[in-house]
């Protein structure tokens, strides 16, 4: 009897470890694959310090303990963890690219477009297209702003670290604070203030006929069952009825897309319908970028398609540095994937404040600012398309009709449109941000108007 029960006990814990060893397996890809393509972006992108990133960015969970090699020269980084390495390499125009089921030399032959020269320099020109900023000042109280930002910033009085903060206010930038060895030109991560982005670049292929949001998605895959019902506008207000898991688990669907596939959206299209289209709210990054694939399929060629972000927004709206990186299969990550400066991000929040027009010129089709705000069907006043809404009073300071673009680890943008004010707070501290008051800050920064 005693020797059967160490064999059922010995059976026992065999299978735990072999269980517990084929879990572990399948996570090294998204340890390794999260510390190699964050620590990527963050040196050759955003200039910043590795050990800085590994020390704040990466000091988390199982990623703190991956062993990073950062190749200065070839512009990639190696992290391993255990028995499973993953590489993530920087190119021109393209941003860091994690290597996955992808032939290296096919992915590095392939070159970003040239992009014709801009008619304005940024660091010459005026603000809202360049960096010179007025020398006149709003009725918003600077004294108070000037606190409200130390606070933020270097006290961490709000509960979150941030490595900058801008306040827009009439059309003007008027309080920027940066942490150390951040400044005004340190491009920084958008993670999901990125499907806002998306949703702009939606409204413009609208405006030029090349999308219609109320037709089919026209999802090949899809066209032998109910999902070839699904509309673009129910991927934008986040309705598709796609199944998904986006809690950020360890081998949720989006930790899974962004860091084991190559093709993020066919990762997504490939889902099942779980709910009828238009019906159920759930928040999917998956379906973000399955309308990048649809903008992608729209262009006679891959040239064209990576152009039109660069030529029809950002150097339109003064953000020509911007960065739209790419999944393995060419497609941009509309998802999560933007690198832009904070006035760059405040620039965006001006478009919208101007009803879609920028510098004299409308890059929105009319109305479309306004139908990004009207709450999906079943979001319960919390969701358009592309943006978070204030109508069921997340943001208690904030009024009803305050809308923000919302990323993981504490990005934010909140636009503000009665006040004629946006704030911007970019961070990027998974220890930390994911605490930030963000109530008790808008209602400071709104006290400072008052």
């Amino acid at each position: 009897m005693k020797r059967k029960l160490i064999y059922v006990f010995l059976t026992i814990l065999t299978a735990a470890i072999v269980a517990g060893v084929l879990y572990l397996n399948s996570l090294i890809p998204i340890i390794t694959g999260y510390a190699a393509k964050n620590l990527a972006s963050g040196v050759f992108i955003s200039g910043r310090n590795a050990t800085d990133i590994e020390s704040l960015d990466l000091n988390f969970s199982f990623i703190r303990y991956t062993s990073n090699e950062v190749d200065t020269a070839n512009k990639r980084v190696i992290s391993r963890f255990l028995w499973g390495k993953s590489t993530a390499i920087y190119r021109d125009g393209f941003g860091c690219t994690l290597f996955r089921n992808v032939d290296e030399e096919a992915l590095m032959s392939t070159k970003f477009p040239e992009i014709p020269p801009l008619p304005y320099m940024p660091d010459t020109a005026l603000w809202p297209l360049g960096n010179i900023l007025p020398d006149s000042s709003t009725d918003i109280q600077l004294k108070q702003l000037q606190q409200i930002a130390d606070k933020l910033v270097v006290q961490q009085y709000y509960g979150g670290y941030a490595f900058s903060f801008l306040v827009l206010h009439k059309g003007v930038p008027v309080m920027e604070k940066y942490n150390q060895g951040i400044n005004a030109k340190t491009r920084l991560l958008s993670w999901s203030m990125a499907k806002s982005f998306t949703s702009a670049l939606t409204g413009i292929m609208v405006k030029d006929g090349k999308l219609n949001i109320n037709g089919s998605a026209g999802i090949s895959e899809w066209q032998d069952d109910d999902r070839k019902n699904i509309t673009i506008n129910n991927l934008l207000q986040m309705q598709s009825g796609l199944e998904w898991n986006e809690d950020y688990g360890n081998r949720s669907d989006v930790t899974v897309m962004l860091h084991c596939e190559a093709d993020f959206a066919r990762f997504a299209y490939d889902k099942p319908l779980k709910n009828e289209p238009g019906t159920v709210w759930y928040y999917s990054s998956g379906t973000t970028n399955i309308i990048n694939h649809l903008m992608r399929k729209s262009f006679n060629n891959d040239a064209a398609y990576y152009r039109f972000a660069t030529e029809r927004l950002f150097n339109k709206i003064g953000m020509p540095d911007a960065v739209f990186e790419v999944d393995a299969s060419g497609t941009q990550v509309g998802s999560s994937y933007i690198y832009a400066t904070t006035r760059d991000y405040a620039r965006f929040t001006l478009l919208y404040l101007q009803d879609g027009i920028f510098n004299g010129e409308r890059l929105l089709p009319e109305g479309w600012v306004k139908y990004s705000t009207i709450a999906a069907s079943d979001s319960k006043g919390r969701y358009g398309a592309g943006f978070w809404l204030n109508q069921d009073s997340a943001i208690s300071t904030a009024p009803a009709n305050m809308y923000r673009s919302q990323g993981h680890d504490g990005q934010r943008i909140f636009i503000l449109p009665d006040e004629e004010l946006a704030i911007i707070v970019l961070g990027y501290s998974p220890k930390k941000t994911n605490n930030m008051d963000f109530d008790r800050l808008i209602g400071d920064v709104l006290k400072a108007m008052e």
